[in-house]
């Protein structure tokens, strides 16, 4: 894991942003290794990323200063090690592609799954599972266990791994823009339990996958990551959905990957991802 921090800025724009948070940075003797910035004309505000090497950084006394300043200039601002991965619980149910492959990229804390099928790769992957049934009327009490389970193991970020339940707004409110979601991009055109299904009928040509934080309005948080892939007449359902699939856990994975890197951030319903 890297030895370096990483600053992430939101700020109303104006000139000599950069110059500003390069110079305290100067200051402290960093060595930046990556600088990233973007401007919203429409929204007037400026974003950035700085990573830069830790070796010989006085973290703490930087954040004293650096406060100072972003007061003055409204900035919105974290600083965080890269080396402080955020701890990562995984909800699950029966499809098990995504979780497959964020076992494989990822270090996970905790699994949790309203079915046991995936007990199974938790225990090959030495990560602790809890199966909790979900029916409506336990959903709350449910989720209630779930919440201090999640609190005890000190989790920052829940990645639903084709979990199929909805949150209450309750749950996403004890984790805003840390809980991250994927699905089909055929919404709203084709809702429902047979999508892939039900685009074949259609003809379609284009699937996808998005990959988004989880908000109060269902699959309608602002969305980090997406993928599409082509469809021909030669294609059937069952082609439709090994694509779809794919697309799924290539596009969770890397909403996860950019979330842990800390090069995402969240304004209004839409997000910045620095390179």
């Amino acid at each position: 894991m890297k030895d370096s921090a990483v600053l992430l800025i939101d700020c109303p724009d104006r000139k000599g942003l950069v110059a500003c948070v390069s110079c305290l940075l100067y200051q402290f003797g960093a060595n930046i290794l990556h600088a990233d910035q973007h401007q919203d004309p429409e929204a007037g505000l400026f974003f950035m990323r700085v990573e830069w090497d830790m070796a010989g950084f006085d973290l703490e006394a930087f954040r004293g200063e650096f406060a100072v300043m972003a007061a003055s200039l409204h900035m919105r601002w974290s600083v965080q090690l890269l080396s402080a991965r955020p701890k990562v619980a995984v909800f699950v149910s029966k499809t098990l592609h995504c979780l497959i492959d964020i076992l494989h990229q990822h270090q996970v804390a905790l699994i949790l799954g309203n079915h046991l099928d995936g007990e199974a790769l938790a225990k090959f992957y030495g990560v602790e599972f809890q199966y909790f049934e979900v029916t409506p009327a336990l959903k709350r009490e449910v989720e209630e266990k779930q919440l201090i389970l999640l609190r005890d193991s000190g989790i920052e970020l829940i990645v639903l791994a084709r979990y199929m339940q909805v949150l209450s707004p309750e749950f996403v409110r004890e984790y805003p823009n840390r809980i991250i979601n994927v699905h089909h991009s055929f919404l709203p055109a084709f809702a429902g339990a047979r999508p892939y299904h039900a685009a074949f009928q259609r003809g379609v040509k284009l699937i996808g996958a998005t990959s988004h934080y989880v908000t109060e309005a269902l699959d309608d948080g602002p969305i980090i990551e997406q993928g599409v892939a082509r469809i021909s007449h030669r294609d059937q359902v069952q082609d439709l959905i090994e694509k779809g699939r794919d697309l799924e856990r290539v596009v969770l994975s890397r909403a996860v990957k950019w979330h842990l890197e800390r090069r995402v951030l969240c304004y209004g319903n839409k997000t910045v991802v620095f390179d």
